[in-house]
């Protein structure tokens, strides 16, 4: 039987709550009425559809077959729901904006900054996520990922950010007798995913690659904590740990630098910009450049 406008908008919420909890006593307080309400409202939705939603047992509440097939849309719509009036705030509507991040931008580069452009925008609400440079846009829903690279991802439009060259960086102990990059070769040197980049630097450094022995990181953030640990010599965009390396927990033993990619704000060439992600681009490629 298709059901109209005569099923409660409260008998379906108050079924979702009991169903999820399995209780009619903590859907009450969830939705501050009596568990006597919710019991009404439960059973005026079963009179509506002719079926029996629950079945009370000595062990408590037992939701049958037919109100198991009724949760999973009743959930998703009332949090989409709940997702969409989060968005409206004193008379104005806040824009969600989702962008995931490489990790060592988002703590060297973004998150100092996150104040200011939160207090120039406090209509957006920026949700943000974190990945290890392996990121689905389409997949995920994503507004914007930052991500490391030469910038040529197939389907996505780039836009460079800024560039971070790498360079080792180590504990003050681990540092003290390095006098020379030949040198390295008697230390661990901890390793990205990205095969290319001690080899890059030895060769900007005017010496043989020596034995790559240390562990691999999925992460710099992990890779320069390791280091700090003394664990080994990372190889990491200073720039992006100058906080570490200004309180002394790390330290750059060579000037020297290699440029192996950029940070880039990408997104898909097929979406449309909405006015939240154009105020975050137009933020991030007025701050990146000067940073």
């Amino acid at each position: 039987m298709p059901v109209g406008p005569s099923v409660s908008l409260n008998a379906l919420k108050a079924f979702e709550s009991a169903a999820r909890h399995l209780s009619f006593t903590v859907a009450a307080d969830e939705l501050s009425v009596t568990p006597a309400a919710i019991s009404h409202q439960v059973k005026s939705l079963e009179d509506r559809l002719g079926v029996r939603l629950f079945r009370r047992t000595s062990r408590g509440l037992v939701i049958t077959d037919e109100g198991l097939a009724l949760v999973p849309t009743l959930s998703e719509t009332f949090a989409r729901l709940g997702r969409l009036l989060e968005q409206f705030e004193h008379g104005h509507r806040r824009e969600v904006l989702t962008v995931s991040v490489v990790g060592t931008f988002a703590m060297g580069w973004l998150l100092p900054r996150l104040q200011a452009f939160e207090a120039r925008h406090p209509m957006i609400d920026l949700r943000l996520l974190t990945n290890n440079n392996r990121v689905d846009v389409a997949g995920e829903s994503l507004d914007f990922a930052i991500r490391f690279g030469d910038g040529a991802w197939h389907g996505l439009q780039a836009e460079r950010l800024l560039d971070a060259p790498l360079s080792p960086l180590c504990s003050p102990a681990m540092a003290a007798p390095l006098r020379t990059p030949a040198d390295l070769k008697d230390l661990p040197l901890l390793r990205s995913y990205r095969p290319q980049d001690w080899p890059a630097w030895f060769e900007a450094a005017g010496c043989a690659t020596v034995p790559l022995r240390g562990p691999v990181f999925d992460a710099s953030t992990l890779m320069a904590q390791a280091a700090i640990d003394g664990h080994g010599v990372a190889l990491v965009p200073p720039r992006m740990f100058a906080r570490e390396i200004e309180s002394g927990r790390l330290v750059q033993p060579f000037p020297i630098a290699v440029s192996t990619g950029a940070y880039w704000l990408t997104m898909l060439k097929s979406r449309p910009i909405a006015p939240a992600m154009s105020a975050f681009r137009r933020w991030l490629l007025a701050e990146g450049p000067g940073a």
